[in-house]
């Protein structure tokens, strides 16, 4: 599985098997985990076999259940760290797909438990890793038209970097961004709230991978 079809296959998933991920899947994600905060300047950190990320009540809030193994998303306290946490996030996300294991990126999880294996001083949220009691199912979707404009006729390249962007996972499903094209220049704006920087870094490398870097040029990318 490539990490585009990755952004096809991913759904959220809450509910986990038993199941403790191999030796060499361990091996994997953490080196992927390490290439990422070498490149962004972060400290994303893998915890396995431990249960108390989620606190009872947001398991019951959010049936969830068998959250045993998470991704620490935490770097250092900079303007630019959430960003850089959403595009670096993401993909760790999606290679784990790749990998048979499913996912579900929480802000919901117990601050003080986690404060003690990060690495970072500033943390963002969690990605659950796991393998799924189910595969998860398609939310609701805005359309091409409510999240984009080209200048022009709309090039192939664009259309489906838009769509591998609203696959992407957005906070409480808002896919609050507008993604505007001219030629091969794209601009990137989210409505500003507190997860708009994470966001942000989110639909950059869905819309990323989606287009192919190659097409296109970033002009400007801010939170409005």
């Amino acid at each position: 599985m490539t990490i585009q079809e990755a952004i096809h296959a991913r759904h959220v998933v809450r509910k986990y098997l038993d199941k403790p991920l191999p030796v060499d899947v361990v091996k994997l994600l953490n080196e992927r985990i390490a290439e990422n905060n070498r490149k962004h300047g972060i400290s994303m950190k893998l915890v396995v076999n431990d249960g108390k990320a989620v606190p009872a009540f947001f398991r019951l809030l959010f049936h969830a259940k068998g959250v045993n193994n998470y991704l620490i998303l935490s770097g250092a306290d900079t303007p630019d760290t959430d960003r850089m946490l959403g595009y670096a996030g993401i993909d760790v996300m999606l290679y784990a797909q790749t990998l048979g294991l499913n996912t579900w990126w929480s802000a919901s999880f117990s601050r003080s438990h986690v404060k003690k294996s990060a690495d970072g001083t500033r943390i963002s949220g969690i990605i659950a890793i796991g393998y799924g009691d189910g595969q998860g199912v398609p939310h609701k979707s805005k359309t091409i038209d409510e999240v984009s404009r080209y200048e022009g006729d709309m090039p192939e390249w664009f259309v489906a970097g838009v769509k591998s962007a609203l696959l992407a996972p957005t906070a409480l499903n808002r896919q609050a961004f507008m993604l505007v094209g001219e030629g091969n220049d794209v601009s990137l704006s989210y409505r500003r709230d507190k997860w708009s920087e994470t966001n942000i870094g989110i639909i950059k490398y869905c819309f990323e991978v989606g287009a192919g870097i190659e097409h296109f040029a970033w002009k400007e990318i801010s939170s409005i």
